[in-house]
């Protein structure tokens, strides 16, 4: 019998296709055929092979097998990513292509709220300076030789995630770019803590958060209009792990990742992550700048069900990040021999902190298997995770991994709490195995 999967990199990035409308299954005869069966027992028909557990697969849940396609697009030397829009440019990576334990720069998404300045595509930082003012003492204007020469360097793999990362498996789906897996990266940054450049400038009593600024072009092209102005609390800001950082993987920071200067808040979304950085605002009030208000980065105060019009004074920023895990050896899809032990591995991160734990399944969540996990590099560096599962017999499989953090929260087996722009989405991530 022929096999009817395609195991090409042309399969979805590795994810669970819950939530997903009806419209985004309607490319394949097969994906009809499930949306019109009611019993599990077609699954195997329409795959071609026996699915040993299929008696443990969810109601609701399509096997990702089934899922959309999706295409590659290369851009500014990115090999492999997904464009998800072009302007502004928003390309995520295939977790197959995360198995790096410190992101090269081919492989890291890309999210711009705006367009990339000429001083960034020219490299140029002559002339640069960072202000920091507000609410402290001795207001500062720092060149980049300064930031250098005056604060001890750092060097320090930190996790970027974008905070609408797993959007696409909300159901009532949200507006935004539709990010499955792959907006998220742990690159090296290296620069000075930004706890060391405030408390330079002596943060006053009245600090409550900061306002970061940025050079990036609004899409009008209107100079005056600002892209995004995003902040965090100013106990947040004086944690040491924040960073002030020139390079990414030893090179100054490439231009798509905020040439010459951005900020890298770990465990907070990537927005707070300001590129082209220019100016740090101290506030004595919550920071209003562009993208903190509305429903920009917020979430409803408390739980809704999913579809619900939240009142904008219902929402709360969106602060720390969930704990997440993803697969990204073997690729989804992948064949292997039954009753051999395969390994699978992958990388686990939170938002506030360490990772306790990592758990994988190969029987759609009935029982699971602890992972070998690594310690991190730093705080706030993904931890890598192992696992050698073997597939009891021929068929289709999924393997499931799920991610438990410091204080004992773990993934969910399906999309939590539904918000009006998807965010926070840490649904337990899935590829799909062959035994053949």
């Amino acid at each position: 019998m022929s096999d009817p999967i395609d195991t090409k990199q042309t399969f979805c990035p590795p994810a669970a296709t819950e939530g997903r409308e009806a419209s985004d299954l309607q490319t394949s005869p097969a994906r009809r055929a499930f949306l019109k069966t009611t019993g599990l027992s077609a699954l195997g028909a329409m795959i071609g092979m026996t699915i040993p557990f299929e008696r443990n697969l969810p109601a609701g849940l399509i096997p990702v097998a089934l899922a959309q396609d999706s295409g590659e697009e290369l851009m500014g030397g990115k090999q492999g990513l997904t464009l998800l829009s072009d302007r502004p440019l928003n390309v995520e990576t295939p977790a197959h292509l995360l198995d790096d334990d410190v992101t090269p720069y081919e492989r890291m998404f890309v999210r711009m709220n705006g367009l990339v300045p000429q001083t960034a595509l020219d490299m140029n930082a002559e002339g640069w300076t960072l202000v920091i003012d507000g609410e402290v003492d001795t207001p500062l204007e720092l060149t980049i030789d300064e930031l250098k020469s005056r604060f001890e360097n750092v060097t320090r793999p930190l996790v970027i995630e974008c905070g609408g990362n797993g959007r696409a498996f909300f159901q009532p789906g949200t507006s935004g770019n539709q990010w499955t897996t792959g907006a998220v990266g742990c690159p090296e940054w290296t620069g000075v803590r930004l706890a060391d450049v405030l408390n330079a400038a002596g943060v006053k009593d009245t600090a409550v958060y900061t306002g970061h600024y940025g050079n990036d072009v609004h899409l009008s092209g209107d100079d005056e209009q600002e892209v995004i102005s995003r902040g965090v609390p100013i106990e947040k800001a004086l944690e040491e792990d924040g960073i002030i950082a020139w390079a990414m993987n030893g090179q100054p920071v490439p231009a798509l990742h905020g040439f010459p200067l951005r900020l890298v808040i770990p465990g907070y979304p990537g927005s707070v992550a300001q590129k082209y950085l220019t100016r740090i605002a101290v506030r004595n009030q919550v920071h209003d700048g562009e993208k903190m208000g509305g429903y920009s980065y917020r979430l409803p105060a408390y739980p809704v069900a999913p579809g619900t019009e939240v009142p904008e004074e219902d929402m709360e920023i969106l602060t720390e990040m969930p704990v997440k895990s993803l697969i990204t050896f073997p690729e989804t899809g992948a064949s292997v021999t039954p009753g051999q032990a395969s390994e699978v591995r992958g990388h686990a991160w939170a938002g506030n902190g360490d990772v306790q734990a990592v758990h994988v399944s190969i029987d759609f969540g009935q029982t699971w298997t602890e992972a070998q996990l690594d310690p991190p590099p730093n705080r706030f560096a993904w931890q890598r995770w192992r696992a050698n599962v073997t597939l009891p017999q021929h068929g289709y499989y999924e393997v499931w991994a799920r991610a438990t953090d410091m204080n004992g929260v773990s993934q969910p087996p399906v999309s939590p709490g539904w918000n009006p722009r998807g965010y926070g989405n840490n649904i337990q991530h899935r590829i799909a195995l062959i035994a053949a």
